[in-house]
């Protein structure tokens, strides 16, 4: 791998989430949905990965590949399981979160908001109520104000232009559509609300509705957290793909990246930084999107490792503001082609760095396999795999194929914990 300096305090990490990790999180808007019938999601959660029970030898398998950061969430739904009940125990396990991440010298990057929020939040009008960004802001100032001063980076809201990304794309079939307004109805109706929806589960006509929404929310949540520390760096991550274009498809590329992406490139102008979640490279032709011959991924798109420093190019381009990749895997059940992905995207990168563009650091999805939302536990994107019965993590080869290249770049002796 090329080796390029690399900016001090580069962030070497692996990112969670709450829900796909610790299971049971039964007051949430996803769990409520998991269990409705008719359901879009494959599986319920369940127990997750027992994540919110082994996070202490979690933290060690990240400690152990040499990383120096950990991206993880504070569930909402813990936290405030009812309107108005905040839950002590909750708030004191994800303090001790942050303080063993500290103790392993990784760097608490925390996620606000992944998507999952409590019930009783979905069922009063979710993100597009009037009090919304008045709710979530008190969430995130609960939380800053217990363990905000030990954070190293505080992303407010998870990939709130997902659902533009899909349906720009089409990655999901017009049944899928049809099914998913049947749950929300179904949802609101055993909730006895007018109306119920989740972040990451939003009908294709409440689209626009629902982005102004998140922006309000997003506006909130940074004054919140900023009002309780006003240096911690503050950012949203968005999904983005790398879209490139043959000749006569540019304004293809530019109308799919002005549909999805650009609204939240430019909000991020006024953050510290902007969260990148990359995992794919679309091809855009004069006639629409042109297929690419050669390997798959899970997700049915050529594997293609450059595609991270071109969607961090292209963010950094219109946000002006540094990157932090948030995300960025594979999703396949063949780990030889994860292993090879991984230091070949890093190389890209690591070369974007080096041309200029302002990278905080790196976070890969994901520590190990977990609930992939609608495709529950059929999605493959770990570096460790994990036994469903005894929740046992094996490490993947992956997971050696990471650690080198971050020991290279940072200078860790291979037999070295962090």
């Amino acid at each position: 791998m090329t080796h390029i300096s690399l900016p001090d305090g580069f962030l070497w990490g692996v990112a969670t989430a709450g829900h796909q990790n610790e299971g049971d999180n039964v007051a949430s808007d996803t769990w409520f949905l998991e269990h409705t019938s008719p359901s879009l999601f494959r599986e319920p959660s369940g127990p997750g990965c027992r994540g919110y029970q082994q996070w202490t030898s979690d933290l060690d398998l990240v400690a152990g590949l040499g990383l120096n950061a950990f991206r993880f969430s504070v569930e909402w739904a813990r936290v405030e399981p009812e309107r108005g009940v905040v839950s002590a125990e909750a708030l004191d396990h994800y303090e001790q979160v942050v303080d063993g991440c500290l103790e392993r010298g990784l760097a608490p990057v925390v996620t606000f908001n992944h998507f999952t929020s409590p019930h009783w939040f979905a069922a009063a009008g979710s993100w597009t109520a009037a009090d919304a960004p008045a709710r979530f802001a008190e969430q995130c100032d609960r939380v800053t104000a217990r363990f905000g001063d030990r954070l190293a980076y505080a992303v407010t809201l998870n990939e709130p232009n997902l659902e533009q990304l899909l349906q720009a794309g089409a990655k999901l079939p017009p049944e899928a559509e049809a099914l998913k307004k049947q749950m929300l109805a179904a949802a609101a109706q055993a909730a006895r609300s007018t109306t119920y929806a989740s972040a990451n589960v939003i009908p294709a006509d409440r689209q626009d509705e629902f982005q102004e929404a998140f922006t309000r929310a997003h506006r909130a949540a940074r004054e919140a957290i900023k009002a309780r520390r006003g240096d911690l760096p503050v950012g949203v991550s968005i999904a983005i793909a790398d879209e490139v274009a043959t000749p006569g498809g540019e304004e293809r590329r530019d109308a799919k990246r002005a549909a999805v992406y650009d609204h939240w490139l430019r909000e991020a102008r006024h953050d510290d930084f902007i969260g990148v979640q990359n995992y794919e490279r679309i091809l855009h032709g004069p006639d629409g999107e042109v297929a690419v011959e050669g390997e798959l991924n899970g997700m049915g798109t050529a594997i293609a490792p450059g595609s991270l420093a071109g969607a961090v190019r292209y963010a950094h381009e219109v946000a002006e503001v540094p990157v932090l990749v948030t995300e960025h895997g594979i999703q396949t059940s063949d780990d030889a082609q994860r292993s090879a992905f991984i230091p070949a995207a890093l190389e890209g990168l690591v070369a974007e760095i080096g041309a200029g563009t302002p990278v905080l650091g790196y976070c890969h999805w994901t520590l190990m396999d977990n609930f992939e939302w609608i495709f529950g536990y059929g999605a493959q994107l770990g570096l460790h795999e994990v036994d469903r019965e005894t929740f046992v993590r094996r490490p993947k080869p992956s997971a050696t194929a990471y650690a080198d290249v971050v020991r290279s770049h940072r200078g860790v002796p291979a037999d070295s914990r962090n």
